[in-house]
């Protein structure tokens, strides 16, 4: 969960390095380094902490030179200290090593190099790499040969990046298994590597994505791919159309804040495109290959994911077993490939993710694939490794996402959702044309409502004030929004460290309702579909018990008034949309709790963006 950058050209590598750092901090903030070649020498800074540390090290001590790589690093083995910042570098400081995953034979590869002489000066399963490579690099090999020789002995998950003052100039990266993924940006007379888009944006629109088993080597002229076996392989030059004002804060106290706010535009752009108003049925593009006989065969779905998508899966369940009434099931993707799934003749496996470089989902589509499944993903990324081996891709068009707590991309997925439930639903005729069409134009009124409940924020930042010294909370719902419950309770774990749990209303006599008392706020959603008057008896339930309740009801709810103690107001719509708006009154709630407590809203303690590693 790693953050890589590099550069090689004529500019200083330096400043270039820190601004791709500053770009990619979301993705470890534990420590960071650089490393910096000119004239036969390696140039390493590093410091323990978040980035504005290292600059204050580079600012004291720089480091001139036009090739070179940096890190910042989300620590798995080893605590975060400087000690075990990256890069490192071999015995005699003239080699480098950058890595995002886990090398998992590390040790039994650090036991032969101790005992030839090898001098280690970390906790880190990193370090290993880069001695084995001072060993082949000894032997008068190039870079990339060494690389070659030293890749195929590691075991799990890593994507490397090396540089060398034995072979100037040059930096090599590589890709091996689901490690987070490596990108390599083309400039003229220059060339850059990264960890992830945003690195590179501001520099270069055109890129190549390492697949497993690949290395690119990369000059400032020139940038070559082989594969693991030695074999020069050819590798498509993508154009992205990203914008990167798009992550700048614009003004907002922080990038999740901001992002909350971008929701309407997300849902509009997931919307656009996809409904042919002539007919009213909906249309994905060229990346959506399955054709009308698969889609009327499917006998199951299951859909595979982590935290924040696994929770939109549950609403996609939903959704598609309703309209398209296929049988769906969802997986928690880090479990998935550890219990035998067994795979049925035709099943469709659905990925949802959104950087499409969570190693667990990964891995769960690599066992349904390896089982004869078709692969679809929901992913928000361009040119992920999720986007890459799937049979169909649909792309959230969410924009980038900066903020560990995902927001946007969540709403744009159940939106994605929706529109392939009808999608199904209308291939196999299991909806009527009017009914599809009320459905559809129901979505297209979302981006105003979400704008609705925007409003509501100074409310719902004074509710937080009120609340945000709670030791506990506990969210109810039911039917579509039970996920919704999940969601909100991850949100508040995620950013306040507040513990909070999420359950279905029709489980608090089995257990929950031990934990009520006069000190825990529920937070209750209740609004006027299939499953109110369900759900307003376990509002009672509640406050027979003395517990608080914390309402989010309809805007033309007069019931619930005196019901609960607290009610936040959003408007209504279409049951099967209603996850989309009562998440954001849940988010907003969150952000403001954990903002009042003083915590680093963007970048939660222990946590990452992309979960590269298992």
């Amino acid at each position: 969960m790693c953050g890589i950058v590099g550069y090689t050209g004529p500019r200083e590598a330096l400043p270039l390095l820190m601004n791709g750092l500053r770009r990619l901090e979301y993705r470890g903030y534990d420590s960071a380094g650089v490393a910096v070649q000119r004239d036969g020498t390696l140039e390493v800074l590093r410091a323990e902490g978040k980035l504005d540390n290292l600059a204050s090290v580079v600012s004291a001590k720089g480091a001139a030179g036009h090739t070179g790589i940096g890190h910042t690093r989300w620590a798995t083995h080893g605590r975060p200290s400087e000690q075990n910042a990256h890069p490192h570098v071999d015995c005699g400081g003239v080699t480098a090593v950058i890595h995002n995953g886990i090398i998992e034979n590390f040790e039994a590869l650090k036991a032969p190099l101790v005992a030839g002489g090898h001098r280690f000066s970390s906790e880190t399963d990193t370090e290993v790499a880069v001695h084995l490579l001072e060993e082949e690099l000894k032997a008068g090999r190039s870079l990339e040969d060494a690389a070659l020789a030293v890749l195929p002995r590691l075991e799990g998950a890593a994507a490397l990046a090396f540089i060398s003052v034995r072979d100037p100039g040059k930096i090599v990266a590589a890709r091996i298994s689901n490690a987070g993924g490596v990108i390599v940006g083309y400039g003229e007379g220059e060339n850059f590597i990264a960890s992830d888009i945003p690195a590179l944006l501001e520099h270069t629109r055109r890129m190549s994505f390492l697949d497993h088993g690949e290395i690119a080597v990369v000059t400032k002229d020139a940038v070559s791919f082989r594969a693991l076996d030695g074999k020069t392989i050819e590798k498509t030059v993508e154009t992205i159309a990203l914008d990167p004002i798009a992550a700048a804060k614009s003004g907002y106290k922080h990038f999740m804040l901001k992002e909350i706010h971008e929701q309407p535009r997300a849902i509009s752009d997931s919307l656009l495109g996809r409904v042919e108003r002539s007919t009213g049925r909906v249309v994905f593009d060229s990346n959506v290959r399955m054709d009308d006989a698969f889609v009327r065969a499917i006998p199951r779905i299951s859909f595979v994911a982590c935290g924040t998508a696994s929770h939109a899966a549950l609403v996609g369940k939903y959704l598609v077993e309703r309209l398209a009434r296929v049988p769906c099931d969802v997986e928690i993707a880090s479990e998935y490939r550890y219990r035998s799934p067994v795979i049925v003749p035709g099943q469709l496996v659905v990925a949802v993710t959104q950087s499409g470089e969570t190693v667990d989902t990964l891995a769960a589509m690599e066992e349904a694939k390896r089982q004869g499944a078709r692969l679809l993903t929901l992913v928000n990324v361009v040119g992920s490794q999720a986007s890459r081996v799937s049979d169909d891709v649909v792309f959230l068009h969410a924009g980038p996402e900066i903020s560990v707590a995902s927001t946007k991309a969540y709403v744009a997925m159940l939106v994605d959702l929706y529109l392939f439930a009808v999608y199904l639903a209308q291939r196999r005729g299991t909806i009527d044309p009017t009914r599809a069409r009320q459905l559809l134009a129901e979505a297209f009124h979302l981006p105003t409502l979400v704008d609705a409940v925007l409003r509501e924020e100074p409310k719902i930042r004074s509710l937080a004030y009120r609340y945000y010294q709670a030791r506990n909370f506990l969210f109810l719902g039911r039917g579509v929004n039970y996920p919704t419950a999940l969601e909100g309770a991850l949100k508040l774990k995620e950013l306040s460290y507040i513990h909070a749990e999420g359950t279905a209303g029709g489980e608090m006599k089995h257990g929950t309702n031990a934990l009520i008392d006069q000190e825990l706020p529920v937070v209750a959603i209740a609004l006027k579909d299939s499953v109110y008057k369900k759900i307003r008896s376990n509002m009672e339930e509640v406050r027979a018990r003395a517990g608080v309740v914390i309402a989010v009801a309809n805007d033309d709810d007069e019931e619930i008034v005196g019901r609960a103690e607290e009610i936040i107001r959003i408007p209504r719509t279409e049951e099967l949309l209603e996850p989309v708006l009562a998440v954001v009154p849940l988010q907003l709630l969150a952000y403001h709790i954990a903002d009042r407590r003083g915590n680093d809203v963007d970048q939660p303690r222990n946590l990452a963006k992309a979960v590269t590693v298992e």
